[in-house]
């Protein structure tokens, strides 16, 4: 398929996100599914789907596959920059408290590179186009965890000396189990470790139910944080998200001479609405929820026309 993408096609990549987290929303709403059952469908994707999904993913991606130094730079300089703009526009437009700006950064930061920045990508320039999503797709999670991680333990560990600030942001990134699942992905992968079939398919089990139970479970908790008084910060965050990194990706991979499929896969990835992470980002430290949730929604019903037009900009 050529860029000449229909909007048909994007309804049908992002119209089925917005059935499942409708159907947890509607759920709970009308009391099918009790709020304390969400917290514990939650607890399940933090804690242990999602990081099967990354250990699985990471420890059988190819690394050295289209692992471009330029679309590296192009894209994770853009997100970090994304994230910068995120945490001081916060701070700076809406007075909030330094860590509530950090999870509103992080909003900014994580693109959904998996669920929709892969199938968009293969829709528009098939399978063979995808080398740089998956390059991507391999230090998206690290990186942005582990920028995230580290800036809010330093927020949070203000005051204290420089040893005890290195202690506690060490001890949150291990004692996360997405981080823990990132890391062993990484060691399996480049150990070369081959998992029995056994656990390979017990994993396998959980991974099917990582991206649906977390979907129902963010549309549950829209019913805790719907977004009256942060409208303008969800609006920057849809803009930053939507707009800036892309346009940033852009700008970086023209000036690096990204080859054309790279550029494509980048800039795509970029336009992505916020992913799911950055509710779970939110949540696992209790600030601006009701931010993450909300932006991770209507970005993403934004994106139809944002990736649209990037769609229509691309060489």
């Amino acid at each position: 398929m050529t860029k000449a993408a229909d909007v048909q096609t994007l309804l049908d990549v992002i119209l089925p996100v917005f059935l499942v987290i409708g159907f947890g929303y509607v759920a709970v709403w009308a009391k099918l599914f009790p709020a304390s059952g969400i917290d514990g469908v939650m607890k399940f994707t933090q804690n242990f789907a999602i990081p099967c999904l990354l250990f699985q993913a990471i420890a059988h991606l190819d690394l050295s596959a289209s692992l471009t130094p330029a679309l590296m730079v192009s894209f994770f300089g853009g997100a970090a920059i994304c994230f910068a703009l995120g945490i001081f526009g916060a701070r700076l437009l809406f007075k909030r408290d330094w860590e509530d700006c950090v999870a509103i950064g992080f909003c900014c930061l994580f693109s959904n590179s998996v669920l929709l920045g892969l199938p968009i990508t293969e829709r528009a320039y098939g399978a063979d186009a995808l080398a740089g999503n998956f390059a991507i797709v391999a230090f998206h999670a690290p990186f942005c965890y582990g920028l995230g991680i580290t800036v809010m333990e330093v927020v949070r560990n203000r005051g204290e000396t420089g040893l005890t600030m290195l202690r506690n942001v060490g001890r949150a990134m291990f004692r996360n189990a997405l981080v823990i699942g990132i890391l062993a992905g990484f060691a399996v992968n480049l150990s070369g470790l081959i998992l029995p079939t056994v656990v390979e398919d017990a994993l396998s089990l959980i991974v099917r139910a990582a991206l649906p139970a977390a979907l129902f479970a963010l549309g549950g908790v829209l019913i805790q944080y719907r977004p009256e008084g942060d409208m303008k910060a969800i609006a920057m965050v849809c803009a930053v998200a939507l707009l800036v990194h892309p346009a940033l990706v852009w700008t970086f991979g023209s000036a690096l001479s990204l080859p054309t499929d790279a550029f494509r896969s980048g800039v795509l990835t970029a336009a992505m609405a916020p992913g799911f992470n950055a509710y779970i980002f939110a949540n696992m430290y209790g600030r601006a929820r009701r931010v993450a949730a909300s932006s991770v929604l209507i970005a993403t019903a934004v994106s139809i026309l944002s990736v649209w037009f990037w769609l229509g900009a691309l060489p």
